[in-house]
């Protein structure tokens, strides 16, 4: 399942869902990531007041499918759900949901930061941080770019 939302998701309704949606599974893996309040460590930290999210309709969705399709063929996969939610979110709130049903615990773990490392690099989110210093688009990270590397 796929979804790109502003609204919240519960943790536990999330995680049923994908228990209700399969059959033989032993392992479910979730991640949960939330808005930074620190962005970046430096030695005059501004506090994240809020994280703007934006993204292309249709476009997001089909590359978080792709993503999906990729971890479904290099593992057993029984289920997966993605959320990532856009809009204007505060310090701490939930942005991003990856949950991975399967029936062994290896698969789950693989597939799930398979996933998240993608999203980072592959789906077309753009970030827009607010301090109290004013705002700023955030740029794709160096190890965000590592990361998806060691997958191929």
């Amino acid at each position: 399942m796929i979804a790109v939302q502003q609204e919240d998701f519960d943790l536990g309704v999330e995680h049923k869902k994908l228990i209700d949606s399969t059959q033989s599974v032993g392992a479910i893996v979730t991640f949960t990531g939330l808005v930074r309040q620190i962005y970046e460590r430096q030695l005059n930290d501004d506090l994240v007041q809020s994280l703007y999210l934006e993204y292309y309709p249709g476009m997001t969705e089909k590359a978080l499918e792709n993503i999906e399709s990729q971890a479904s063929t290099k593992w057993d996969l029984l289920g997966t759900s993605i959320i990532h939610r856009v809009g204007e979110l505060k310090a701490n709130e939930q942005i991003v949901f990856v949950g991975v049903a399967s029936r062994h615990r290896k698969d789950a773990f693989l597939a799930a930061q398979y996933i998240m490392d993608f999203l980072k690099n592959e789906a077309p989110f753009w970030k827009k941080q607010r301090t109290e210093k004013g705002g700023k688009w955030i740029e794709s990270k160096q190890s965000d770019i590592d990361a998806a590397k060691q997958w191929l």
